[in-house]
């Protein structure tokens, strides 16, 4: 049995006082009790109608309510299916049939009406993805793919679906970055290269595709496969031009090099040209500077060629004598005998003459010139040994003539800094023969290494030291022969003062000098020697000597003889005046 609601307990109540007030009245009224029946069952009757109408509302509301609940259960379980498992974010068990239908109603819908939401934001979700897919797939292909409406409804919004669509997006956008980077590194390849052939940027990018030049927010940077291929092309053009023009220029400037230094041209002019020579030192593909390789620069270029080409024809002899010049005095610094194929005079007549061109003439000066240098650089250790020989002969001839200066000893100023550089010159006198002997090991060696003599003007180096030897040893014996005879002279002085008791006066030897080229101490003045009877000087003949017995490069090309020197004997009068002279000097560095 049910159990009675209060309200229905009440109803109950106010039912019961009003059917006794009821029966009340009809007692009254004095009712008989077929009457009161049939009343009865007429009231009865009415409230069963009564009843009945509530029922069939409250059945019907029921329906209602049961139908708006299937409904709502419905569209939930459609909402879930279609954004996937949201379900997870509502534990309520909507298939709790315990509650009222109110109850449930109440329940789902709140659960529906948020779904509805989501539903809304993932369509808004998926309609931007699908958009920005449409765009991007757009620019990719060139043309613009945009939908207008899309329809979403029946479509799988989960968010696995959602995920799809967002790495798809995510592998168009690396797409889309890639080649817009790779647009923008030939945009910016196309740039730098029209910069140095001083093209129009602007024209040649916007001949590829109009959006690549002065992009706006509306128009976006075309990056399909058609501007890419249309980029590459262009560069691979420009590449090409830049090589030719590269090319071009490199060939006038060295045609523009070889004339200026043929003219000998001046810092001044070759410095309104530095902009060239700086980009020929450079490689192709380092040349970055602005029209670098522009048309003009070319032009310049090749307009001061063909100025430069005009002069030379006037200035060439001028040239070649120049150059010529210049290989006579490095030669003459060098003691190289220059090629006399191009000698001044020679040069000048085939010139006049058109038997040469002046050119192919320069050129083998200029082949001599550079022969030169290199023998020099492999004869410099022997010539700085020629050097120090030359010296040491000089600091000989300069003590021979300091131990005539019979003052030498006396109080003055600077006697103490000349009888330091005497002991010096002693010491490199004594090294003399060492050096000699060192200076012919050193050119024999280099003789067998170059195949070839060592020459020092004109004559072979080796035969000037063996004379120069030849000729310092019989000097040696001659003073050697002086002494001799002093001590000799020095023994019949002393048998006359012993017989007549007397001394003979002595004789004054300073700066006495004697007809043949002797000192008054016995050595040899420095002057150079020619091989004749008439003046028998044993002077030992050096480089320098042999130098000076030329008539210069200028106006004899010829080379010196090298026949052997005619030594000859010094007359026997001369020796007792040699020997007075060398008795007067004790002090002389050639006794021993």
């Amino acid at each position: 049995m049910l159990a009675r609601s209060p309200s229905s307990v009440h109803t109950a109540t106010t039912c019961n006082t009003l059917l006794r007030e009821l029966q009340q009245i009809w007692m009254d009224i004095g009712e008989n009790e077929a009457e009161k029946d049939r009343m009865l069952m007429e009231l009865e009757r009415e409230c069963l109608e009564v009843y009945k109408r509530k029922v069939d509302e409250a059945a019907t509301a029921k329906a209602r309510l049961h139908q708006a609940v299937a409904a709502k259960e419905a569209e939930l379980a459609t909402l879930i299916a279609t954004l996937g498992d949201l379900n997870t974010h509502f534990p309520i068990n909507i298939e709790n049939k315990s509650s009222t239908l109110k109850a449930q109603l109440a329940m789902v819908t709140p659960l529906v009406e948020d779904l509805k939401l989501k539903k809304e934001e993932r369509i808004k979700q998926f309609a931007d993805i699908k958009s920005q897919i449409e765009k991007i797939n757009g620019e990719i292909s060139g043309f613009s793919q945009f939908v207008d409406s899309l329809n979403l409804e029946e479509q799988d919004l989960s968010l696995r679906k959602l995920g799809e669509y967002q790495s798809h997006l995510r592998t168009l956008q690396k797409e889309k970055s890639e080649r817009l980077h790779k647009v923008l590194a030939h945009v910016n390849e196309v740039h730098s290269m029209c910069s140095v052939l001083g093209l129009d940027f602007g024209k040649t990018i916007s001949d590829v595709h109009p959006s690549l030049h002065g992009t706006s927010l509306e128009q976006a940077t075309n990056i399909s496969d058609s501007t890419l291929e249309g980029l590459e092309n262009a560069i691979l053009k420009l590449k090409t031009e830049k090589k030719v023009r590269f090319q071009k220029l490199k060939d006038i400037a060295e045609k523009l090099f070889e004339l200026w230094q043929i003219m000998d041209s001046t810092r001044e002019e070759k410095s309104y040209f530095s902009r060239i020579t700086s980009v020929i030192r450079l490689s192709e593909a380092e040349i970055m500077e602005p029209a670098a390789l522009s048309l003009e620069v070319i032009q310049q270029a090749s307009e001061e060629v063909e100025r430069l080409s005009k002069l030379k024809a006037s200035r060439m002899k001028e040239l070649v004598m120049k150059r010529r010049s210049e290989l006579e005095a490095i030669c003459l610094k060098t003691h190289i005998e220059p090629d006399p194929s191009t000698a001044i005079d020679k040069s000048n007549a085939m010139i006049d003459s058109g038997l040469v061109d002046p050119s192919e003439l320069l050129a083998n000066i200029e082949a001599q010139i550079s022969k030169v240098k290199t023998e020099a650089l492999s004869r410099k250790e022997i010539m700085d040994r020629i050097e120090r020989w030359l010296s040491a002969c000089e600091e000989e001839n300069w003590l021979e003539d300091y131990n005539l200066d019979q003052n030498r000893y006396s109080a003055g100023r600077g006697v103490h800094l000349s009888l330091k550089r005497a002991e010096r010159a002693r010491i490199a006198v004594n090294k003399i023969p060492s050096m000699v002997d060192n200076l012919i090991s050193k050119t024999i060696a280099w003789e067998n290494e170059k195949k070839k003599s060592f020459l020092y003007d004109g004559v072979r180096l080796v035969t000037i030291l063996e004379e120069y030897k030849l000729t310092r040893l019989q000097k040696e014996e001659e003073k050697k022969r002086f002494r001799d005879q002093k001590k000799l002279q020095d023994l019949l002085h002393t048998e006359r003062e012993s017989i007549y008791g007397s001394k003979p006066s002595p004789r004054r030897s300073t700066s006495f000098r004697m007809s043949n080229g002797h000192r008054g101490n016995g050595s040899m003045t420095p002057t150079p020697r020619r091989n004749s009877a008439a003046s028998p000087t044993l002077e030992p003949m050096t480089p320098r000597s042999y130098s000076g017995r030329q008539n210069g490069y200028h106006k004899e090309m010829r080379r010196l003889t090298t026949a052997p020197l005619n030594f000859v004997t010094v007359p026997k009068e001369d020796t007792i005046s040699f020997s007075s002279v060398y008795g007067s000097e004790p002090g002389s560095p050639l006794q021993n």
